[in-house]
């Protein structure tokens, strides 16, 4: 018999603590419900100052702006040796740009061949990756213009294939990284080449520049196609081992890259670059990775 009432004592108990827990939950819901910002109103997501350029961004409603780039370029962009410090003009013209627009930078390291498909299915933000504005490139996304560059070649130290320009290629072996505008060059040349009737070039492509380099080191490449600050990087790197023959190809703007819809995003990147021109932060960035040439107006 006591152990029958303790059992409806403790059932009893269960039950009211139960019925709280219910009524608690409730009175939670309401006041959520009541203080919830609905998405794309009222205060932006953390990061992003009321007010601020990219307040009004859909993408920079989390306070960050992320940046695809492949990061293996310098001195464009580049891991810092033995750390995954991001560094170069990229990244700190990034990070210039973010700071113009309240907000802050996440770097997304991407392979070069599939960064615009990247950026088109929404894997970052923006993409800043020592991109060549072109035709093609731009019937998939549009470009904000922020540096000109152009192609330079690399080679032995005393240029020992006395390369001048693309078209001495010819019969020799090219290392060139994947998807970039060099190698769109190097095809062309080589039908400039078979319609003159001479020998083509041998073109060898790689994932990422620093392998094209390895190419020539070794002699398994007469030379090696890259933007000029990068073949000028590299050529400055080898202890003397290599040299730039210098600028080849008239030079081209680099673009920011942002997807088709991504107006308001555009607009604010666009904003950002002119303040940061204008305040001669964008003139620093280039001092100090001596690029100044490569200035737009």
């Amino acid at each position: 018999m006591r152990s029958r009432r303790w059992f409806r004592l403790l059932w009893l108990v269960a039950a009211v603590a139960v019925v709280l827990m219910v009524f608690a939950a409730c009175e939670d819901e309401e006041e959520e419900a009541a203080t919830a910002t609905p998405p794309g109103t009222g205060t932006p997501a953390a990061g992003t100052p009321a007010g601020s350029p990219g307040a009004a961004v859909p993408e920079l409603e989390d306070g960050v702006l992320q940046v695809g780039s492949d990061i293996a370029y310098a001195p464009i962009e580049f891991f810092e040796e033995g750390t995954q410090n991001p560094k170069g003009l990229d990244i700190d013209l990034a990070n210039a740009l973010a700071e113009e627009l309240g907000v802050t930078t996440e770097f997304v390291n991407t392979g070069f061949d599939g960064i615009i498909g990247a950026l088109n299915a929404s894997r970052f933000d923006i993409l800043m990756s020592a991109m060549t504005v072109t035709d093609e490139r731009s019937q998939e996304i549009d470009f904000v213009p922020y540096f000109i560059a152009g192609t330079d070649i690399l080679v032995k130290a005393g240029n020992p294939k006395n390369i001048a320009g693309i078209e001495d290629l010819s019969g020799l072996t090219a290392a060139v990284q994947i998807a970039t505008i060099q190698v769109d060059q190097l095809e062309a040349a080589n039908a400039d080449l078979k319609a003159a009737g001479k020998p083509e070039i041998t073109v060898l492509t790689f994932d990422q520049n620093p392998l094209a380099v390895e190419q020539l080191r070794t002699g398994r490449a007469d030379a090696v196609l890259a933007d000029s600050p990068v073949a000028a990087n590299d050529a400055r790197l080898s202890d003397g081992e290599l040299e730039s023959v210098g600028l080849t190809i008239p030079p081209e703007p680099y673009g920011i890259g942002v997807r088709k819809e991504s107006t308001a995003l555009k607009a604010a990147i666009e904003s950002a670059l002119q303040a940061t021109i204008a305040s001669g932060k964008y003139k620093e960035i280039l001092e100090t990775w001596s690029l100044t040439g490569g200035a737009i107006e």
